[in-house]
């Protein structure tokens, strides 16, 4: 029988809704293995989705989206066992906050929660060039069982469209939450 998850995605404002796109399609992909999905979407994010993307589509996802300030979100207690949250994009707003421990808004603090159960948050970094601030902070929040995925394709698997190109970095991600995913592997054959 395979293991259910419960997991929380955080989109914040960092140009690269793509990515957040990719990680929702292939959530959905997996449903067998997800017993539920919590959202959380910033208003910045949803513009840069809109600009980016052109389109409203997150708007038609059947997860459970939560406001900015809902601290009633089951999440916003670890006695609710989501294994996982996923920030994806990342802005390093966020992730200064998160290093820091301030807990302003659900985002915040649900990493909070996360790191302090000891299960698994992933941070899509999506900023370059980053500057000692930024590499502090993603010492700070790995030095506290975190794990810094930056948004950094490969193209090894020879992508020939944006979205694959996403794909490259969403499917660490799956695999790094524990999800089963087929993916493109070094060496496989094309």
């Amino acid at each position: 029988m395979i293991k259910k998850h419960k997991i929380i995605v955080a989109v914040t404002g960092a140009s690269g809704a793509i990515y957040a796109k990719v990680l929702f399609d292939k959530l959905l992909q997996l449903e067998k293995q997800i017993e539920e999905v919590g959202i959380l979407m910033s208003e910045n994010a949803k513009f840069v989705w809109q600009t980016e993307l052109g389109n409203k589509d997150y708007k038609n996802l059947p997860f459970t989206f939560y406001k900015k300030q809902d601290f009633t979100a089951p999440f916003a207690s670890g006695s609710a066992n989501f294994g996982t949250m996923i920030i994806c994009p990342s802005s390093m707003g966020t992730m200064g906050r998160i290093a820091s421990g301030i807990s302003n808004d659900l985002t915040t603090r649900a990493a909070d929660v996360i790191l302090k159960e000891r299960r698994k948050l992933i941070l899509v970094a999506r900023e370059t060039p980053y500057n000692l601030i930024h590499i502090n902070n993603m010492k700070s929040i790995t030095e506290a069982g975190g794990i810094i995925c930056p948004a950094s394709p490969s193209f090894y698997s020879n992508p020939k469209t944006f979205e694959a190109l996403a794909a490259t970095v969403v499917d660490r991600v799956l695999t790094l939450a524990g999800l089963q995913n087929k993916a493109y592997s070094w060496g496989d054959k094309q």
